[in-house]
């Protein structure tokens, strides 16, 4: 297996992981300034490892 297809899945799992924090977190504490704030910065960390992952296992290409 390749090396960036392994960082590549790790950082879909990291991104995975922390919209699942993101999401409990809005479910856990809806409104205040505080929490936004937070919300916003574990979402968009998250949907940046999920997608920067995503992209990257997809354009490694497979070689033997």
């Amino acid at each position: 297996m390749n090396l960036k297809r392994i960082f590549g899945a790790v950082l879909t799992v990291l991104g995975i992981g922390s919209l699942i924090y993101a999401a409990a977190l809005f479910v856990n504490n809806m409104g205040g300034a505080n929490n936004v704030k937070v919300l916003l910065v574990w979402g968009g960390l998250g949907l940046l490892f999920f997608v920067s992952g995503i992209s990257l296992v997809r354009t490694t290409k497979d070689e033997a």
